[in-house]
């Protein structure tokens, strides 16, 4: 029987069904799954040194046999493999890999392997960080002078039969494949053919031909991704109709007036972008992404007032009931004296008080809805809902952000985040959504003094503390848990809180707030700490968005290593809310790495939060960042969101500009292309439009 992209790999003579099996733990099952199997990097051919050619700092290969292996592990579970190798002409590099515990199963004494890294001297040695390793069988292969393609592997199963087997298949099969791009795309976005791209870039004779090969692929799922985002808005805009929300010069000047805010040029711009969106009777669809303190609310509270000055609801969803409390109360005292009705729905009100806002929200007597994920109930139906205002986006599913919809009118919908999202992810994560941006902060707000403390300082820095709350104001002290881990050293906010109260900060006013304590008592212990009634703070990350209690301008975290720097940067947000300087200063853990400690580093030297963005994207990719399985993004095979940036803002145009010209991709010439976005997105992007 004559083989088909589709024919089992195991079929194949050097493949087989024991070896096939490992094939399949990586998702390889027919001929198809290994062509379009990508290599993850390649090892660049370098000069072959030997030990006595060694330079600190330089890119250098080396061959040589494994003389031992030995592996270590950390009191908090952290592990490093080091390979001792024997050089080829004499001399010892050490090998040595972090929190990667597979290698020590992957390598063993005796084997013959080439390495590849920057050496670095020891002072009487050299040693090698993360080298790349491929193993060697032959003498040929250390000759061999094209990149080799490194590919993700599993236990037993090695490059080399990676290698194999696509030798075996490509030349049969590499012009079989059928390209979704026509001859006149590909000359227009510079693009290699299919075949010739999947032969580059898993043979490639040099890295260029690597790079190209690579494009062509990331190009394409992009470019597959936003067509299914752009159908998606297409869609939106013909369906349901929206209100068309006027705002003239006398509503703006009066809701202007009534929040009484001198606004930033950004917050200026923003609100021009919201009056636009919202006059059209199409919904508008819109994210609204700033720094901590920058103003994000203000513009929301605008945009609720619009919609309520023409007749219509508004709601604004938080992802915690403290948050919309706060949100409750700010507006309830800003709109003190106006014709306009603000309710709060969360989760402890009473039954009946429940049941008889919800009355009220359906007969239309209730302008302004602030809540919970009680919004969501099946028994909140509002009267005339013509704007849905939701805080922390990241922090609610797809599909519950798509809950409040339904009803005579499709509601316009602002999203507002106040983690900076790099400009890549957010056209992905949230494509068909309009991106608007606050980065001005509003005058006279000052930048946090931010500190990286050692134990040995921290005596001195409760001091400085004690020294803050005498002169007047409050402090917050930050533990990444509840309860201390004492095996893994993690402070927990219980022991802290007993620690302060009975230590360092014994006779001040110390409260106690963290997730497991019940929400009547949070509440209280938020509301005595914004009255000034507490002094000192020890809470978890419950306080790390949106709690703004102005006279708080002390911080301290500690284990501050165990929290994402978006989520730190966040934190810091709370001690730059008034007109008094903020102090922060994070303590890491005694086991920490030094990843985590260039983290802190940074921390204490970067104040932008669009910066830290790009660099916890970097740190730990985009599904850590903002949550790939709430956001509803796609597990790419191939494209990387940070590497890849240019390639996302190329392509997003393009769909686009292809789905205003063809709607439904109805030309013959996009009937593959077309195949491959409904193939891969088609359930997803019901949910595109809010995020």
């Amino acid at each position: 029987m004559a083989e088909t992209l589709q024919t089992p790999l195991e079929s194949l003579a050097c493949v087989g069904s024991l070896r096939g099996n490992l094939f399949k733990k990586l998702g390889l099952k027919r001929i198809s799954d290994l062509i379009f199997f990508f290599p993850r990097e390649y090892l660049e051919a370098a000069d072959h040194h030997a030990y006595h050619q060694l330079q600190n700092d330089c890119r250098s290969s080396i061959v040589g046999t494994i003389d031992s292996i030995d592996k270590r592990f950390s009191p908090d579970g952290r592990s490093s493999v080091g390979v001792l190798l024997k050089v080829d002409n004499g001399g010892f590099v050490r090998l040595v890999w972090f929190n990667q515990p597979f290698r020590a199963a992957a390598l063993e004494r005796g084997g013959r392997i080439q390495a590849t890294g920057v050496a670095k001297s020891t002072g009487i040695s050299f040693e090698m960080r993360h080298p790349d390793v491929i193993k060697l069988d032959t003498d040929e292969e250390i000759a061999a002078g094209k990149p080799k393609p490194i590919y993700r592997l599993t236990e037993g199963l090695q490059q080399r039969h990676i290698i194999d087997a696509l030798s075996a298949v490509l030349p049969t099969f590499a012009d079989q494949l059928q390209d979704a791009f026509s001859a006149d795309f590909l000359k227009q976005h510079n693009l290699l053919a299919i075949g010739e791209a999947i032969r580059q870039i898993h043979f490639p004779e040099n890295l260029e031909q690597a790079h190209q090969a690579r494009h062509r692929f990331v190009f394409q799922e992009l470019l597959v991704y936003q067509l299914a985002l752009a159908i998606r808005r297409s869609k939106l805009a013909t369906r349901q109709a929206a209100p068309a929300i006027e705002g003239s010069g006398t509503i703006h000047h009066r809701i202007l007036k009534r929040i009484g805010l001198q606004l930033t040029g950004d917050q200026q711009r923003v609100i021009e972008d919201i009056r636009e969106d919202m006059k059209k009777p199409v919904a508008m669809n819109r994210l609204l992404q700033g720094d901590v303190g920058s103003g994000k609310t203000a513009v929301a509270q605008y945009a609720m007032l619009l919609a309520v000055a023409n007749g219509y609801q508004a709601t604004f969803m938080a992802p915690t009931e403290i948050l919309a409390r706060q949100h409750f109360e700010r507006m309830k005292s800003s709109l003190s004296g106006a014709q306009c009705e603000v309710a709060l729905l969360v989760g402890s009100l009473s039954n009946a008080d429940k049941s008889d806002l919800q009355h009220q929200i359906a007969l239309g007597t209730v302008d302004i809805v602030i809540g919970t994920q009680a919004l969501l109930s099946d028994r909140v139906e509002f009267n005339k809902l013509g704007l849905v205002v939701i805080d922390e986006q990241h922090k609610f599913g797809v599909a519950q952000r798509a809950t409040l919809r339904g009803s005579e009118f499709q509601p316009h919908y602002l999203v507002l985040s106040a983690t900076p999202i790099p400009r890549s992810l957010a056209m992905t994560a949230f494509g068909d959504l309009d991106v608007s941006t606050i980065r001005e902060k509003p005058a006279g707000r000052e930048s946090v003094n931010t500190y990286l403390g050692s134990n040995e300082q921290m005596a001195s820095w409760w001091q400085f503390v004690r020294s803050k709350v005498n002169e007047g104001r409050q402090a917050y002290v930050i533990t990444p848990r509840v309860l201390s881990d004492e095996a893994n050293e993690i402070a927990g906010a219980e022991q802290t809180f007993r620690m302060l109260r009975d230590g360092e900060l014994a006779g001040l006013r110390i409260g106690l707030l963290h997730g497991k304590i019940d929400a009547a008592v949070k509440n209280e212990t938020l509301q005595q700490f914004a009255n000034g009634e507490i002094d000192v703070l020890v809470a978890t990350t419950v306080v790390e968005v949106g709690i703004d209690v102005a006279n708080a301008t002390i911080m301290t975290i500690l284990d501050a290593n165990r929290l994402g720097l978006a989520q730190l940067h966040q934190l810091r947000g709370r001690i730059n809310r008034g007109i008094h300087r903020g102090y922060l200063c994070v303590f890491a853990s005694p086991s920490v790495d030094v990843t985590e400690q260039e983290k802190l580093v940074a921390l204490s030297k970067i104040d932008d939060g669009f910066e830290l963005a790009e660099l916890d994207m970097k740190m730990r990719g985009p599904g850590n960042l903002i949550g790939t399985q709430q956001t509803g993004l796609p597990p790419f095979r191939i494209a990387d969101l940070l590497r890849d940036r240019s390639v996302v803002e190329e392509v997003r145009w393009i769909a686009r500009e292809m789905i205003a010209n063809d709607s439904e991709l109805s030309d013959p010439q996009w009937s593959r292309l077309k195949q491959q976005v409904v193939s891969r997105h088609g359930g997803m992007i019901d949910f595109g439009d809010v995020g």
